[in-house]
């Protein structure tokens, strides 16, 4: 929500008025010289939007404040053109609304037309939230990161990876819905105060790693030259519900130097709907962009999600460290999820990140069933998954 500074207004003053943390408001106005508010300037009020109302007979400020529980101020300050005393009824005025429901449903078919509606709400509800584009896919879609807080504490998460595993994305981006709702409503999630983790921990999330290849199980192949050379790979087969690959036909989580020898010699040796590792480590544009990620923010730890076997794979050759285990544990304490430490699979992100940085490194793997997992499952997977998602930041 916009609001027009008045004379004498201040940020903290905004943060009173709003009931909203003056951290949130500070950081939702990266331009905003908080010592030298300019009258008329355009101050953004995070976890808030604007809605319209019509006057009705015997309406007033004090009457509409009261009946909605909101500062009459707040009702002046965004209707400064209005007079407060001469209020015809039919005119329109502006209510301002705090936000306390989600606007991500996660319990739907997830494809990257939904995610990109859903990071514009969600940006322009909590724009201390901040956006990058990484990189792009093989298709030319933005590879999208978010943040969210100031610590020194960086931990990843990440979903779709593989193409129908796109109920990952679904779920993370349920759990940022109602992180951020903790974060500006003041609330507790499963009873645990989320609010220092913003200035404790930086959360970065990139929620679909894959959008051409999820795009492609959920919506069929697309017009062009890459829809016809998918429909090649898959046989001339339009459902490509088992399909893992990015939209060429490589498998994303098997791009990466970490015994990728082993997955080349054993797994396709072409492109392929699931499994082919490449032609050599690093080709895919997806892969190469998360990569990068690990090197620019030096995650102290990271979590993929895939699915599926309520599992949590947490090892690679015995290069992890120490606290990995402690981390897995009470993963495994609030999710029921059975932590195993090596399995002969290589190749992948958590192998890879695990060998060059040494970091407690996860593969979290969502429900359980045949992928693509059935949206029956998405509540349940949703529950159990909340713990990771809480301990990823306290741990």
């Amino acid at each position: 929500m916009d609001v027009n500074v008045r004379s004498g207004d201040s940020l903290w003053y905004y943060s009173q008025l709003f009931n909203v943390p003056l951290t949130f408001i500070i950081d939702s106005n990266p331009g905003v010289d908080p010592s030298a508010l300019a009258i008329g300037q355009t101050v953004r009020i995070p976890g808030y939007r604007s809605e319209p109302y019509t006057i009705e007979a015997g309406d007033t400020f004090w009457k509409i404040a009261s009946s909605r529980r909101i500062s009459m101020d707040s009702l002046a300050l965004l209707n400064q053109n209005v007079n407060p005393q001469n209020m015809p009824i039919g005119l329109l005025i502006q209510v301002p609304s705090r936000v306390t429901s989600r606007i991500v449903n996660g319990n739907q078919s997830y494809d990257s037309t939904v995610l990109n509606s859903d990071l514009n709400g969600l940006l322009a509800l909590y724009p201390f939230v901040r956006s990058e584009s990484i990189g792009q896919s093989v298709m030319g879609k933005d590879l999208i990161e978010l943040q969210i807080g100031k610590g020194p504490k960086v931990v990843h998460w990440n979903g779709s990876f593989h193409a129908n595993e796109w109920i990952t994305t679904a779920v993370i981006m349920q759990f940022l819905n109602d992180y951020l709702l903790a974060l500006t409503n003041g609330e507790t999630i499963r009873g645990l105060d989320v609010g220092p983790f913003y200035e404790e921990v930086t959360l970065s999330i990139v929620p679909m790693v894959d959008p051409d290849g999820v795009d492609l199980v959920l919506d069929g192949p697309p017009q062009g030259p890459f829809g016809e050379q998918a429909l090649q790979i898959n046989n001339g087969n339009m459902a490509f519900s088992g399909w893992k690959a990015n939209i060429r036909g490589v498998d994303l989580n098997n791009q990466y130097p970490a015994n990728w020898e082993i997955e080349a010699e054993r797994k396709p040796k072409e492109p392929s709907p699931r499994d082919f590792p490449g032609y050599q480590p690093l080709t895919e544009p997806e892969a190469i962009a998360m990569a990068e990620l690990a090197q620019e923010r030096q995650f102290e730890k990271m979590l993929a999600f895939h699915t599926q076997g309520e599992v949590i794979y947490w090892g690679y050759e015995g290069l992890e460290p120490p606290q990995s285990l402690v981390i897995v544990n009470e993963f495994e304490r609030v999710s029921g999820y059975q932590p195993i430490r090596n399995v002969y699979s290589f190749a992948g992100y958590k192998d890879w990140f695990i060998l060059v940085y040494r970091k407690p490194g996860f593969t979290v793997e969502l429900g359980r069933g045949v992928n693509p997992l059935p949206l029956s499952q998405f509540d349940e997977i949703y529950q159990e998954t909340i713990g990771i998602f809480l301990a990823s930041l306290y741990m």
